[in-house]
């Protein structure tokens, strides 16, 4: 689904960025992304979703060369950041109707996926209103819905649990699962670590731009440690042994 190949970038005038980075998503994969802030997460995510270019290496988005075709790669994902930017004078069904456009989605179709997931996350009563008069948790949400509307076969999320709710985190873990079930996959940042323990088939660490630990969480995660316990003992070591 995602293969990242050797992927260096770094910033103009600056040492932060990613070194050498390789890494494997495979369809059904929960993958979590994990490391201090600044470590080069938002990075990663951003050079996947085509955002940021990169001095070296490749990434691949269902075989397809983000580099080549970033078109019809940016088709198959969808990408959340940590801090939404949407279109504050427009409504929300005004919103997501823009986005299904872009992705050509059926009337039909946006219609129910859009009732679904607004009931979902309860802001139904207010896509009517301006996305300005909406807080932080509820672009939070209309975001999360925009990047379902087409169905994606990867979703790239960034700290997706910051300013939801319990409830809108109970639905956006169960829709995570959902997609992974059906044949998609799930790439993502957090520092919920104890939310990625429980949640996540598959992690990476990050320290300093480099990766320092990546493959499934039973084999990172020793028993007796906590996916907490073993972060620690690695941005330390730099290893898991």
């Amino acid at each position: 689904m995602l293969t990242i190949q050797k992927v260096t970038k770094h910033y103009k005038g600056s040492s932060k960025g990613i070194t050498d980075i390789s890494l494997t998503i495979e369809a059904g994969d929960i993958y979590g992304f994990i490391g201090h802030n600044g470590a080069g997460k938002t990075t990663m995510l951003k050079c996947v979703a085509g955002i940021h270019g990169f001095e070296k290496g490749e990434i691949f988005i269902d075989g397809i060369s983000v580099r080549e075709n970033p078109i019809l790669c940016k088709q198959k994902i969808a990408y959340i950041p940590d801090n939404p930017d949407l279109y504050e004078y427009l409504t929300g069904i005004q919103y997501l109707n823009f986005i299904a456009d872009i992705f050509a989605v059926s009337a039909r179709d946006r219609e129910g996926k859009i009732k679904k997931y607004a009931d979902d996350f309860e802001i139904t009563s207010a896509l009517g209103d301006l996305i300005s008069s909406y807080s932080h948790g509820m672009k939070q949400k209309l975001a999360i819905i925009s990047a379902l509307v087409h169905e994606p076969k990867l979703l790239i999320l960034d700290e997706p649990f910051v300013g939801l709710d319990p409830k809108a985190s109970v639905m956006l873990k169960e829709i995570m699962r959902s997609i992974c079930e059906n044949g998609g996959a799930i790439f993502f940042s957090t520092h919920v670590l104890d939310v990625a323990e429980r949640i996540c088939n598959k992690v990476a660490i990050i320290k300093e731009g480099a990766l320092v630990a990546a493959g499934r969480m039973d084999e990172i995660v020793q028993s007796g440690q906590t996916l907490e316990s073993t972060f620690m003992e690695v941005v330390k070591n730099g290893n898991t042994d």
